[in-house]
């Protein structure tokens, strides 16, 4: 079987958004389940995470698929289990929320995650410094204003990196792969 792929020699940038555009993971347990989807995959061996944000309706990894897993099956796995969470939650505690998210598809009766989200792959050191610019500012961005600054916004690596805070063990620093 050949384990070669880019996904395992690049860091992706990776973007899911909520079906249209909905403010769904506003709640906090929500961005805690990402949080904690996030741990598993590094915890299991599957990704190294080098950087996120999660916003109200979508979000940003900065990640590097670990050998053998595939982009495809780690991407599918990570957005199929939140989804299933997200609707166990609703349904038990938000089911009038549930309607937003219905979809007319033989495959599922709702949908959280839009199709076709979006992972580019990278191997430059100055556009990953420019990837983790960009989430890390995202919740300042336009109509957003998440937090009065980036130290408050707490759902992103931002801390990681400017303060050195392992409030999320899970990331890994990128240089990393550039050493």
């Amino acid at each position: 079987m050949d384990e070669d792929f880019p996904e395992h020699h690049y860091i992706g940038f990776f973007t899911a958004t909520v079906l249209r555009w909905k403010n769904l993971l506003s709640p906090e347990k929500y961005k805690n389940l990402i949080i904690k989807s996030l741990d598993f995959l590094v915890t299991k061996k599957r990704a190294k995470i080098y950087g996120f944000v999660i916003m109200p309706n979508h979000i940003h990894i900065l990640w590097k698929i670990q050998p053998p897993h595939k982009l495809k099956e780690v991407q599918r796995d990570f957005l199929k289990f939140t989804a299933q969470k997200i609707s166990q939650d609703l349904k038990k505690y938000h089911p009038e929320v549930l309607s937003f998210f219905k979809v007319k598809t033989s495959d599922r009766k709702y949908q959280f995650w839009q199709k076709q989200s979006r992972n580019a792959l990278y191997d430059s050191r100055e556009v990953i410094e420019q990837k983790l610019d960009y989430i890390h500012n995202n919740p300042f961005q336009g109509k957003w204003m998440l937090a009065n600054s980036l130290d408050e916004y707490l759902y992103s690596s931002y801390r990681f990196y400017e303060y050195d805070d392992d409030t999320y063990n899970f990331l890994s620093h990128y240089m990393e792969v550039f050493e």
